[in-house]
C-alpha cells in the first residue's frame, strides 16, 4: 500500500482543503493518508469523511511544532482529540500563538513593517486553529513588504531572524507526552531538516526515544537517498518505526501527495490501526 503520512491543509499553513487532499490521494495512487496540520486536528473529521467517500484509508494526525534551540517537529497519529491532555495542549498552543504573534508584530513594527492582528487573522481559514507564523508572512506579502510569503518568512520570521519569536513554543518532550497520553503514536518529522551535527542529532534522537518516541520520518520529500538510508539505520538502531510523507502544503508546489513513494511496514500499519 502506498502511503503519505505528512500532509497539511488550510487548517494550518497549507492552502488546500481536506477534500482536495483526498482527491490528490486518488489521483496519485495513495491508499493510506494522514492529515497532519500544525498544532491542531480541526480538519481531521472533514478529511476522514472525504477519504471514506473516495475509498482512501486515513489516519487522524497532527504535527506539533516543537522547539529546543532548533526546530524539532513531532508527528502524532491516532490521538484522541477529546482527551484532557490534548485539550490542555490545544489551549496552550492557541494562547501561546496569540502571545507569540503579538511579540512578532511588535518586533516587525520597530522595523517599519506595520501589520494588525486583524490582517493576520484574515489569512486563517478556521477560527479555532492556532495563529501560524505563515499567516503573518502572507499578510506581509499581501501588503507589499516582500515579493512572497516565503521570502518574508526567510528574511524576518525564521529562527535567528529579526522578528523571530520562541515565545510559548512546546518542547519535543511535551509533544511526546501529549501524544502518548492522548493514545497516539509519535514520529520525529523530517530529521534531515534538524540543524544539528550528526552526533548531536543522534544524541537528540536517543533522548527522545527515552521519552517515548515511537518512530522517525526517514522517508521524506526533502531527504536525499543518503539521508533516507541513514535515518532508516537510525530507526533500526533505536527500534523505531519508519514513517514517510510528502509534507505537501499546496496544489502547485514542489512536493506532491504520495512522493516520495512510501510503503508502510506491517508493524507500522498495526500501530496505526490501518491494516
Amino acid at each position: 500500500m502506498k502511503a503519505d503520512l505528512h500532509i497539511h491543509s488550510y487548517y494550518s499553513d497549507g492552502l488546500i482543503s481536506p477534500a482536495d487532499i483526498a482527491g490528490m490521494c486518488i489521483k496519485n495512487g495513495v491508499g493510506l493518508a494522514a492529515l497532519t496540520d500544525h498544532d491542531n486536528m480541526n480538519g481531521c473529521g472533514e478529511f476522514a469523511a472525504a477519504c471514506a467517500a473516495a475509498g482512501v484509508k486515513c489516519v487522524r494526525g497532527i504535527e506539533i511544532s516543537a522547539y529546543t534551540d532548533v526546530k524539532v517537529h513531532i508527528l502524532g497519529y491516532g490521538l484522541d482529540d477529546g482527551h484532557p491532555s490534548y485539550k490542555k495542549f490545544e489551549e496552550f498552543v492557541r494562547e501561546g500563538a496569540f502571545a507569540r504573534t503579538a511579540e512578532i508584530l511588535s518586533k516587525l513594527k520597530k522595523r517599519g513593517v506595520s501589520l494588525t492582528f486583524d490582517e493576520v487573522l484574515r489569512e486563517r481559514k478556521c477560527p479555532r486553529s492556532p495563529v501560524h507564523t505563515m499567516y503573518i508572512a502572507r499578510a506581509a506579502a499581501r501588503k507589499g513588504f516582500a515579493p512572497s510569503p516565503a521570502a518574508f518568512y526567510a528574511d524576518m520570521l525564521a529562527p535567528g531572524r529579526p522578528a523571530y519569536s520562541s515565545l510559548s513554543r512546546p518542547s519535543p518532550e511535551y509533544a511526546l507526552e501529549v501524544i502518548r497520553q492522548s493514545g497516539g503514536i509519535s514520529s520525529l518529522a523530517h530529521p534531515g531538516r534538524i540543524t544539528l551535527a550528526a552526533a548531536e542529532k543522534s544524541a537528540l534522537i536517543e533522548g527522545l526515544v527515552s521519552c517515548g518516541l515511537n518512530g522517525i520520518e526517514a522517508v521524506y520529500s526533502g531527504h536525499t537517498e543518503e539521508e533516507t538510508a541513514y535515518f532508516k539505520e537510525i530507526a533500526a538502531k533505536f527500534s523505531l518505526l519508519v514513517t514517510g510523507g510528502s509534507d505537501t502544503h499546496y496544489a502547485e508546489g514542489t512536493r506532491s501527495v504520495g512522493t516520495p513513494g512510501f510503503s508502510p511496514s506491517d508493524e507500522l500499519l498495526a500501530a496505526l490501526d490501518a491494516e
